[in-house]
């Protein structure tokens, strides 16, 4: 039988062109598939929410597997630092909409499916008229407002969530499907205080480990359509890179959950940057004093760095020796607060990251500390290279 109730019957009058039989022919002589199952994969309808990393590779073996209706949403462009690890995008490609890169090379793979694509975020104001149309979602996002957006709507319209997340060496994934087991929320009940769990721009991510979870995500979108082994519903696959190992834990329903529990108390969607503490608002609560990059470069210039001032590079080491603002002193967040002892607080202090986001942290230990004479430097060494001195290589 098959798990997806729309799909869940023959389609006799599905046909195959001889060019399409000899497409799918490994598919048509497994047991498991058949041309029966080939053809609940032509009609079905799946949507993947994001093109980066996990979409790249789930939008591609979803188009080799002849999904026949695929939709494609994200409002992102392509982007050089993208490339290492979203293999549907090509050099060529930068600049432009990660829909219509994502597109070209599905098309190329596979010229017979149709692809609709969504060039906009994924939204409260939005998410159920994208997804209402389709019998699978998969999240292939790498933020908690959308991930807990993504599991709400899927509960709230009763679609299956083919969720998987990647940091470092490091991925998991499952399937999150209300009716049938526990969601996003079961394992999640609340989401982790802004800033403590660092993104993938800020903390990495290894080139080849989205291509394993997205792998698997699509995976598991196949066996849900034609219907045939155990889907991930209630396990949670855990994948370890480094020591190249998979362990899997049981999720349980949780039956106090207020989305899929007895007693719900989520029967809309809300402000999932509200939710998760990334309001402009709630960012605002501490206001942290800022200088741009051409304020650096002018004290630099004045002979105020480090005469008058302490540059501080919050980084990794690792990360100063690809580039490094001149005149700097490095001192890394992680060892920040047994460190903080060496700072003059009389002195003013300026500090500087990657993007301006660790930095701001190191800011507010500061300012709990009594520091008052602390700018955080916008947009890091990023914004430096972009604006003042091309010749420092970004990463």
């Amino acid at each position: 039988m098959s798990f997806i109730p729309r799909i869940n019957k023959v389609y006799p009058d599905i046909a195959f062109t001889n060019d399409e039989i000899r497409r799918y022919g490994r598919h048509l002589i497994m047991p498991e598939v058949t041309l029966e199952g080939q053809q609940k994969l032509k009609a079905a309808r799946v949507i993947v929410i994001g093109t980066g990393g996990l979409g790249a590779p789930i939008l591609a073996y979803l188009a080799a597997a002849g999904v026949g209706h695929i939709g494609v949403v994200d409002f992102d462009t392509v982007d050089i630092s993208n490339l290492h690890r979203q293999i549907i995008h090509k050099t060529g490609n930068v600049g432009k909409p990660k829909t219509q890169s994502a597109v070209e090379m599905m098309k190329d793979i596979n010229p017979t499916i149709e692809i609709k694509t969504y060039d906009t975020s994924f939204r409260s104001d939005n998410a159920f008229e994208l997804i209402k149309d389709y019998d699978i979602v998969i999240d292939g996002t790498d933020n908690f407002p959308t991930r807990y957006l993504v599991n709400d709507a899927c509960a709230l319209l009763d679609k299956p969530n083919v969720y998987g997340s990647i940091f470092r060496f490091e991925g998991q994934a499952t399937v999150f499907w209300a009716s049938r087991g526990p969601c996003y929320r079961c394992l999640y009940p609340e989401p982790p205080e802004p800033g403590t769990v660092p993104s993938c721009a800020e903390g990495g991510v290894l080139g080849v480990l989205p291509g394993v979870v997205g792998t698997i995500q699509a995976t598991e979108a196949v066996k849900l359509i034609i219907g045939q082994g155990d889907p991930l519903i209630g396990r949670l696959l855990l994948f370890d890179a480094l020591k190249m190992k998979f362990k899997e834990l049981k999720l349980r329903k949780d039956p106090k959950c207020p989305l899929c529990g007895t007693n719900k108390t989520i029967t809309e969607l809300i402000d999932y940057d509200q939710f998760c503490g990334v309001s402009p608002a709630q960012q605002k609560a501490v206001f942290i004093e800022e200088v741009e990059v051409e304020d650096v470069e002018a004290a630099l210039d004045a002979g105020r760095i480090p005469s008058e001032i302490d540059l501080l590079d919050i980084r990794e080491p690792f990360e100063a020796k690809i580039a490094q603002i001149p005149n700097s002193r490095l001192i890394s967040l992680a060892e920040f607060s047994k460190r903080m002892h060496e700072l003059d607080s009389a002195r003013e202090i300026w500090l500087y990251c990657k993007d301006g986001a660790r930095s701001g942290k190191a800011w507010k230990l500061l300012h709990d500390a009594g520091f008052r004479k602390i700018k955080n430097v916008a947009g890091g060494i990023d914004a430096w290279s972009e604006e003042i001195d091309p010749n420092t290589p970004r990463y």
